[in-house]
């Protein structure tokens, strides 16, 4: 039998911010982002960006929001995000970490746990599907006529 039910796939709950952070490449240290538009515990998405390559390893330095509790972590870039997709509005890189140690996590979790979860979007590559749409419709239209007449 087949479950409907799909799997929530990330690790750690998103959360919509606004916070200044130094994100700098590791081979050469420039500086390729300035701010924090969401975070989670394991990884963070930051704008504007530079051009860097998916991969490329990166030291992110911020402060949780709402604390004096500075995070220093070594992350990889997962996703280059270049503003062409219709829900995307401008360039960003989405880093993921390397595994916090224990304490910083669950700090990291608690002064996260207050802020406002990121709202959903579709998913990337989805097709719109209008004659699905439509048949429902038409399917609707048959089964109310014949309770009309």
């Amino acid at each position: 039998m087949r479950s409907w039910v799909v799997k929530n796939r990330r690790r750690a709950m998103r959360h919509a911010v606004q916070i200044s952070c130094q994100v700098v490449r590791e081979r050469d240290f420039r500086l390729i982002g300035d701010c924090i538009i969401d975070v989670s515990t394991t990884g963070v998405l930051v704008t504007p960006a530079d051009p860097v390559l998916t991969g490329e390893r990166v030291i992110t330095s911020f402060r949780l929001p709402g604390s004096s509790f500075w995070i220093d972590v070594e992350a990889t870039v997962a996703r280059v995000v270049h503003g062409r997709r219709p829900s995307e509005h401008s360039r960003a890189i989405a880093l993921e970490f390397d595994p916090l140690p224990g304490l910083t996590e669950l700090v990291a979790a608690a002064a996260l746990q207050g802020l406002p979860p990121l709202p959903p979007r579709s998913r990337p590559g989805r097709r719109s599907t209008p004659g699905l749409l439509s048949a429902m419709l038409g399917l609707r239209n048959r089964l109310l006529l014949p309770l009309a007449s």
